[in-house]
């Protein structure tokens, strides 16, 4: 089977700032990967760590995939291309983790009969097959959960809107120690580390041709795993129906109803939000 792309969205959380997310897609397989925001001053050329790790890693993904790779074979290389360049092109080595530029990713290689999906992070996939209830690929609703409950305890410690800055000094210390938990016991995530290809997650789902599948980062699933404004199913229904920039707008017009993070608890006012809109053929 073969991917065909429907609609595709991906909003900067801050119109002033650089998108950290980025996607990468043919016939053969798609990919978004979202690039943690930095939690501290840059060791790469270019506007944004996160950037840079989530544009680079896309782009070799799909280049290892073209050449006739698989897909954890192509997700190893791109892991040790992506090492190469940061050790190549950064100012410095990292003291700590949390410096070291990472991202989720969620990446799907479709075969005949099935879809292969390998995730780091809460990066997710909706797969809706015929009137089947949609299928969920990855942790997203789990991690969204627990993020929002940190911002949330973190916000009512410091006595701050949870929402007011995740570069606040109130803020980074324990941002930073969560941080420098990654590429250790069960947390991995796309990084300048080949050794991330053996921890990556992975599941094989049986599909047919003519079902959907949205690929998409936190940002835009937060319309479900944090807003409660949709639930899997009826995201997947009004991307189909509605298509991926009015949802984008519904996005955006919940945050700045909610700007301080005070209903909704998070670290910033808006994320990036990326979705990839695809049916099997």
């Amino acid at each position: 089977m073969r991917l065909e792309l429907l609609d595709s969205l991906s909003l900067p959380g801050d119109p002033a700032k650089a998108n950290e997310d980025a996607f990468g897609h043919d016939a053969i397989a798609a990919v978004v990967i979202d690039g943690a925001t930095p939690l501290g001053d840059s060791l790469m050329p270019g506007p944004s760590d996160a950037a840079w790790i989530a544009q680079f890693g896309a782009r070799r993904l799909m280049a290892h995939l073209k050449d006739g790779d698989g897909g954890r074979k192509a997700l190893r290389a791109a892991l040790a291309d992506t090492q190469k360049s940061f050790e190549a092109l950064r100012r410095h080595e990292p003291e700590e983790m949390w410096q070291t530029p990472c991202g989720s990713m969620m990446l799907a290689v479709p075969d005949e009969g099935s879809v292969e999906f390998l995730w780091f992070g809460d990066c997710a996939a909706l797969v809706k097959q015929g009137d089947a209830a949609v299928t969920v690929v990855g942790e997203t609703f789990d991690k969204r959960a627990e993020e929002a409950g940190r911002a949330r305890d973190v916000g009512k410690e410091k006595k701050l809107s949870p929402a007011s800055g995740i570069n606040r000094p109130e803020f980074l210390v324990p941002l930073r120690a969560a941080r420098n938990r990654i590429n250790s016991g069960t947390t991995w995530l796309f990084s300048p580390d080949v050794k991330a290809a053996s921890h990556v997650s992975r599941r094989i789902v049986k599909t047919a041709p003519g079902s959907v599948i949205l690929l998409a980062s936190d940002g835009l699933l937060a319309l479900a795993s944090d807003y409660g404004a949709y639930n899997a199913d009826s995201l997947m229904g009004a991307a189909m129906d509605k298509g991926l920039v009015a949802l984008g707008e519904e996005l955006r017009a919940i945050e700045a109803g909610d700007a301080g993070g005070d209903k909704f608890p998070r670290f910033k006012k808006s994320d990036d939000a990326t979705g990839l809109l695809l049916r099997l053929t």
